[in-house]
């Protein structure tokens, strides 16, 4: 028998229409803060300024993207996506990823370079473009903060975030140089800046690329959970447990289930019962579950080669 559990229309359907809106929002606000940093930069003569705007120009294509991802999202199954677009986002975090893990390399290099031979920088155009971009940035982050669940989203909230750090680095950098005339401090910036970039996004390509790869999620442990079906009666024997990812909030199983034989009605509360336990111990959605007829002879998955048994105790 197999039964398929509810994705709940209203649930992972993405980050719902208001923050959507917000991601919008965002894209349209960094690309003003682009040429601001980017004329800014170039007037100024500061590498902090343009690798910053750099980055923010990064981000764009990456943010647009998330705004498309977070609308694919809420888009229903169909008959050739029967588990809808819920992957749309995680497939936009993973490129997210790789785009600025990319520039931050090339960022890194160009800093090292401007390092060993640094120039004056005009710190008092530095200080005001940190304060705008601080705001933008800082505005960013905080609208899209409840929806930094999502993975997606929390690309864009991660980068928002280190954003208004590094316009806070940048602004106290700029007092440095100008109280001291250590301009060395202006390629140092991007340096951090391209450093810090590089290791958020490794973090976002890894989680981003464990879904993908249809991993088990973080939070659960495979033995756990089909020892806490085994708990249910007369469940006899648990196997070919798979459980991954659909999308953020939406994680699904199936597996093969033994148990003796009985009528159809008391199968179907039987069913209900361990769906109700994987949704609210584990929150586990979308099941797929089988039932077999004890005494059969196993044939377990490659997940769990040793089926778990009731104990004969």
């Amino acid at each position: 028998m197999d039964h398929y559990g509810h994705d709940h229309a209203d649930h992972g359907h993405g980050l719902g229409q208001a923050v959507t809106n917000l991601l919008g929002a965002a894209v349209a606000a960094t690309v003003v803060l682009v040429i601001i940093e980017f004329v800014a930069g170039f007037a100024g003569n500061s590498l902090a300024l343009v690798s910053d705007g750099i980055h923010n120009l990064t981000d764009i294509p990456g943010m647009a993207i998330s705004w498309l991802a977070a609308r694919w999202a809420t888009r229903p199954p169909t008959h050739e996506k029967t588990f809808g677009y819920h992957r749309a986002g995680i497939l936009a975090a993973f490129a997210n990823a790789l785009v600025l893990g990319l520039a931050a390399l090339g960022l890194i290099s160009e800093s090292v370079l401007h390092l060993r031979h640094p120039e004056p920088v005009e710190t008092g155009l530095m200080m005001g473009v940190a304060v705008i971009a601080l705001l933008i940035n800082g505005g960013i982050t905080f609208a899209v903060h409840r929806g930094r669940r999502d993975l997606n989203v929390r690309t864009v909230w991660i980068h928002n975030l280190g954003d208004a750090l590094f316009d806070v680095a940048i602004f106290v950098g700029a007092l440095a140089i100008h109280f001291t005339g250590a301009v060395w401090v202006d390629p140092a910036l991007g340096i951090g800046i391209g450093v810090v970039v590089l290791w958020t996004s490794g973090g976002i390509l890894r989680e981003s690329g464990h879904i993908l790869l249809e991993g088990l999620p973080r939070a659960l442990q495979l033995q756990e959970v089909a020892s806490a079906i085994l708990k249910i009666p007369p469940v006899r024997e648990v196997h070919d447990v798979h459980i991954w990812t659909l999308g953020t909030g939406l994680n699904a199983l199936s597996c093969h289930v033994r148990i003796p034989d009985m009528h159809m009605e008391e199968s179907e509360k039987l069913l209900l019962s361990i769906r109700n336990l994987l949704e609210r111990e584990f929150q586990i959605t979308h099941t797929t579950i089988q039932f077999e007829r004890a005494g059969l002879p196993a044939q377990s998955g490659p997940l769990m080669p040793a089926p778990a048994r009731r104990s004969a105790h």
